[in-house]
């Protein structure tokens, strides 16, 4: 059963809202118009893949009877907002701790995974309601919107997934490594192939590929 504390809770709202930001800073420039007009439809990816992200790790470490807790990281915060000025979103505003006396390499390497996993489903989720949605847009503005945001969903997530599994520092792809080679290379070629097409030929052009037009 999930229990959340009231600083948990504060922490993981204020997270949601800057990063969101930070995202929506680095697909509009400093644009003020285009990044109100971006914030509600990137805080729906963003929302999505931040939450459930952490939520995959503390489920799993509880699942493992441990205690977890999202905790907050200031510094993280302010360097994802300085690197959004410049395209690029340093996305580490805090995570999720998991209190134990001892952990062994592989339960640390299961929870660690949980998020991107996470991260890579939501993409998928969200490029499917793309592909499903695509022929309408043609003759409708709702479904356009909707195909935005889907679009935006299908890159945040898939950034957020590639990023987190980057064997650096305290990333989860540094506990991934530490547990299992072979499952961290395939899971990051998945999140990063992922998010290098939505970065080089764009979400149309795989909607595209996919369903053959």
């Amino acid at each position: 059963m999930f229990k959340f504390t009231a600083s948990e809770v504060r922490d993981l709202i204020i997270a949601f809202i800057v990063i969101s930001l930070c995202f929506a800073i680095a697909n509009a420039g400093r644009d003020i118009n285009a990044i109100l007009y971006l914030l509600p439809m990137i805080m729906v990816g963003v929302g999505a893949g931040f939450i459930l992200h952490e939520l995959g790790h503390k489920f799993v470490s509880m699942k493992y009877g441990y205690w977890a807790e999202f905790k907050l990281w200031p510094q993280g915060l302010i360097f994802a907002l300085i690197t959004s000025f410049f395209g690029f979103v340093f996305a580490a505003p805090g995570a999720v701790y998991t209190y134990a006396n001892y952990m062994t390499d592989e339960i640390n390497g299961k929870i660690s995974i949980a998020g991107p996993i996470v991260n890579i489903l939501l993409a998928l989720i969200f490029l499917a309601i793309c592909i499903a949605i695509y022929p309408s847009a043609f003759h409708s503005q709702t479904s356009v919107l909707i195909l935005n945001i889907c679009a935006l969903g299908y890159s945040i997530n898939s950034f957020l997934a590639a990023f987190n599994l980057l064997p650096i520092g305290n990333l989860d792809g540094s506990k991934v490594l530490r547990w299992n080679i072979g499952i961290w290379l395939i899971i990051f070629a998945i999140a990063g192939l992922m998010t290098l097409m939505s970065m080089t030929i764009g979400v149309e052009n795989i909607i595209r590929l996919i369903i053959g037009i």
